[in-house]
C-alpha cells in the first residue's frame, strides 16, 4: 500500500513539475520585465497597474523592430556598428552577441537546417546537429562543412568540421530537432514543418 502511494506521489511529481517550473519561470520573467518600469509608471500614473510595464516594453520592442526593418534604421545601425568597431573589447562582445542572436531569429537564422552526421562509419554512429556553413574555402577546406551540435540538457554545444559526404539533411522541423537534442532524446520528434 505504501509503495503504491509513493509511486502515485512520484507520478504526480513528474506530472506537475514541468508545468510548475514553466509557470515559475514565466512568473519570474513577468515580474522582472514588469518591474523595470514599475516605479516610473507609478510616479507618472499615481498607482501600480500590474502588467503595464511589460506591455509598454513589448510595444516598444515591436516599434523598434518595425523601424529596424525599414530603410531609416540602416544609417543608424551603420553608425552604431562603426562606433563600436573602434572599441576593441566592446567590438568583440557586441559582434559575438549580435551573431548569436541573429543565428536564432531574424533573416540570418543559422539553426534552421537540421542534419544527421555520420560520426563513426564502422559503428554506424550518427549525431543530430545543424548545418551552419557550407562554404569553408576560406579555411582551405573545400569538401567540408560546419555543423553545430547542441548539448543535451544544456544551452551550449560544439562546432564540428566534417566531410560534407557524411552529412545528410533531414526533413524535420528545426524546432523539434533542437528540442529533441536538448532533452537528451526524451522529447518526441514530430514530422511537422512549422518553422
Amino acid at each position: 500500500m505504501i509503495k503504491k502511494l509513493v509511486n502515485y506521489f512520484l507520478q504526480g511529481l513528474l506530472f506537475i513539475s514541468p508545468l510548475a517550473l514553466t509557470a515559475y519561470i514565466l512568473l519570474i520573467s513577468f515580474e522582472f520585465a514588469d518591474g523595470l518600469l514599475r516605479e516610473s509608471l507609478e510616479l507618472l500614473i499615481g498607482h501600480d497597474i500590474p502588467g503595464l510595464g511589460l506591455l509598454i516594453i513589448v510595444l516598444l520592442l515591436i516599434v523598434i523592430g518595425y523601424f529596424g526593418q525599414t530603410f531609416i534604421a540602416q544609417p543608424i545601425k551603420r553608425l552604431i556598428r562603426n562606433s563600436i568597431q573602434n572599441i576593441p573589447v566592446l567590438n568583440e562582445i557586441y559582434s559575438s552577441l549580435n551573431d548569436l542572436f541573429s543565428a536564432f531569429v531574424g533573416d540570418e537564422k543559422k539553426f534552421n537546417r537540421p542534419v544527421l552526421v555520420l560520426i563513426n562509419p564502422e559503428a554506424k554512429l550518427e549525431k543530430l546537429g545543424f548545418l551552419t556553413e557550407e562554404d569553408l574555402s576560406i579555411l582551405g577546406l573545400e569538401d567540408k562543412v560546419a555543423v553545430y551540435f547542441p548539448h543535451s540538457y544544456n544551452f551550449s554545444g560544439e562546432l564540428y568540421i566534417v566531410p560534407s559526404s557524411q552529412v545528410r539533411a533531414i526533413d524535420i522541423s528545426p524546432t523539434n530537432v533542437m528540442k529533441f537534442i536538448v532533452s537528451g532524446g526524451v522529447s518526441q520528434l514530430e514530422n511537422k514543418q512549422i518553422d
